[in-house]
């Protein structure tokens, strides 16, 4: 039940789009019923006694309730026809079926009208959750996405949401359409024979089989709307895979909009899809109706002309007509709630992502920083994945325009180390402060704004150089960039390029070697100009022309700021002010380049290793 509610929430966050589809889906009954009835009255002069003559109504018209207006409303009718057989049968004939085309055009119409807003209503809706879990995806910490893989999310925001998409036109259909549609149809029934419809009910299950099984095997889908997801799956994999960056240049609110764009572009595309498919329905069943219509026409001149030809049986053949529209309503039913029951294993999906815990919380008010002036000090800080300890009682000190470089085995805990600093993680037991303010009570946009990451790889994403550089300071001006762009060893090879600046450098920066690739990232970090420097592993998959330029660029970037240098190449961090050592999330040596080699312990032999004496 609570899913039910919920589905229902979703189709009815827009209201007066709801109400419209109600409305046209109304009308939509009503004159399929009425296209339907319309021939009986003209058929009942056509093979009734010739000498009989209907009488005029005298009546009022809402004498006697319902049944007597409808008596009234039908004689009425009938009078009316009469005095057009009389005058001229053809002139009558040609008037029914002008009715009748009249009716199923006016049924049609209500009909595309209730799919056309009922396509807006549908793709506002995904477009709606599609915003809400990329939403969500940008404020979730990297701890979920170590647990969650990429694609379960995305599948949740494509296939999931699909669901939902077609639970919310099936809630619709199954309370306020399929019901009113049976009610009706079964009234006009009972209506002209109690003892035939009941007889009619026995034989339902087989034809709604039968009606169903052809109904499907007529059915031919457009699937147009497929082929534009992957510029939204692009999107998706390029923010999801570059979260980190994301996240430290303080960027979601950007990459949120950019989404958002993309989003609403599809939305566009897919709501013009489902109308021009859904329009071949009905389109196809006018048409088959002007056939009808003509056919019928024939034949009834043919009758008119044979006086001597009697028939017998009208209102059975209004009886058949109405009940064969009345298999489709109940056939909507049970597809409905198939399609609903479908959507709630989605749902519940979908609501893992937007209920899940968010585990960095904010303080309310926060505290704000000013500008860096002391020290970053870890004070017995302790952190774990789950309950696997990853980092046990770290105490440490960097002090304002100081280098610190982590060294130690891989899986050691040195990337961990620096990724609670802009708390991308929360420390398990400890505290980390920032001069005196502990990083728990300021705001994550303000603690992100004083930091700075150039990872070991390089983040870039599906935009020019100039939007690269300018990544999440979207105010920053071409001078700037550029004088970034230079102090990265960058603005040269960026001047070769095709359109400069202005090139579009592909998905992940695949147009650019790493070398310069590496060099934006290092040119987006000196344009954010941060206090505070984390340089993971920077240069580790560069070669050596490349890693020359790299290093340049960091050097150059690293003047008067306090850095944190993770690095596997430890010539690298030989000119550091402190060296810490870790293995198994310990510090086990600390101290400079020569005081740790005189040690001969673990940072002597790391050395050796690769060749570094001195």
């Amino acid at each position: 039940m609570k899913d039910n509610l919920a589905i229902y929430r979703y189709t009815f966050s827009y209201k007066g789009r709801a109400m419209l589809v109600i409305i046209y889906n109304l009308l939509f009954v009503i004159f399929n019923l009425v296209s339907m009835i319309l021939f009986i009255p003209f058929l009942q002069l056509i093979f009734s006694d010739k000498s009989e003559h209907t009488r005029v109504p005298s009546e009022p018209i809402f004498h006697g309730g319902l049944k007597g207006t409808i008596n009234y409303v039908t004689d009425y009718y009938n009078y009316f026809m009469e005095s057009m057989v009389v005058n001229d049968p053809k002139d009558a004939l040609m008037f029914v079926c002008i009715s009748v085309m009249i009716a199923f055009f006016l049924k049609n119409l209500f009909r595309y009208g209730a799919i056309w807003h009922q396509s807006q209503l549908r793709m506002a809706v995904v477009r709606d959750v599609r915003d809400s879990l990329y939403q969500k995806a940008m404020q979730l910490p990297l701890s979920y996405y170590t647990n969650e893989r990429k694609g379960d999310l995305m599948s949740r925001m494509n296939s999931d949401v699909g669901e939902i998409e077609i639970a919310v036109v099936s809630m619709l259909e199954l309370i306020y359409r399929e019901p009113i549609a049976i009610v009706i149809n079964v009234g006009a029934l009972f209506y002209w024979s109690p003892e035939l419809t009941l007889f009619s009910f026995a034989l339902l299950p087989i034809s709604a089989f039968v009606i169903s099984r052809i109904s499907k095997s007529l059915r031919r889908t457009a699937k147009e709307g497929q082929e534009q997801m992957g510029s939204l799956f692009s999107a998706l994999d390029e923010s999801l895979g570059g979260i980190r960056i994301i996240k430290a240049f303080n960027a979601g609110p950007q990459m949120i909009k950019s989404f958002g764009s993309i989003n609403l572009r599809h939305q566009q595309l897919i709501t013009k899809t489902f109308r021009k498919r859904d329009l071949s329905p009905p389109l196809n069943e006018f048409l088959a109706v002007v056939v009808m219509i003509c056919i019928v026409w024939y034949g009834g001149t043919m009758i008119l002309d044979n006086e001597a030809n009697s028939l017998t049986g009208e209102e059975f053949i209004g009886f058949i007509l109405v009940f064969s529209q009345l298999l489709r309503p109940i056939q909507g039913i049970s597809t409905s709630v198939a399609n609903i029951n479908k959507a709630k294993a989605s749902l519940e999906r979908i609501n893992e992502v937007l209920e899940a815990d968010e585990k960095i919380m904010e303080v309310d008010p926060p505290v704000l920083l000013d500008d860096f002036k002391s020290a970053v000090t870890y004070q017995n800080v302790s952190f774990s994945y789950n309950e696997e300890p990853v980092l046990k009682n770290i105490d440490l000190t960097i002090e304002k325009g100081k280098t610190l470089a982590i060294v130690g085995e891989s899986g050691s805990g040195k990337s961990t180390l620096a990724d609670l600093l802009p708390r991308f993680y929360d420390v398990t037991s400890g505290t980390i402060l920032f001069d005196n303010t502990d990083i728990k009570e300021c705001s994550l946009k303000d603690l992100r704004d004083h930091i700075g990451i150039v990872s070991q790889e390089s983040i870039l994403f599906n935009t020019t150089v100039k939007e690269n550089i300018a990544f999440g300071m979207p105010n920053a001006s071409i001078e700037d960039i550029i004088k970034a762009a230079k102090i990265a060893n960058a603005h040269e090879f960026i001047s070769d390029l095709e359109a400069g600046y202005d090139t579009n450098i592909g998905e992940r920066g695949n147009k650019l070697s790493g070398g310069q690739k590496q060099r934006i990232s290092i040119a987006r970090a000196i344009l954010k100009n941060p206090p505070i420097l984390i340089l993971d592993e920077a240069t580790s998959a560069l070669d050596t022309e490349s890693e020359k330029l790299v290093q340049e660029a960091l050097e150059n970037l690293m003047k008067e700021r306090t850095s944190i240098i993770i690095a596997h190449r430890l010539s690298t961090v030989k000119n550091a002010d402190e060296i810490i050592v870790l293995s198994k999330g310990e510090i086990i040596e600390r101290g400079k380049h020569d005081e740790l080699l005189q040690k001969k312990g673990t940072y002597n032999y790391l050395c050796s290793l690769q060749g570094i004496i001195s």
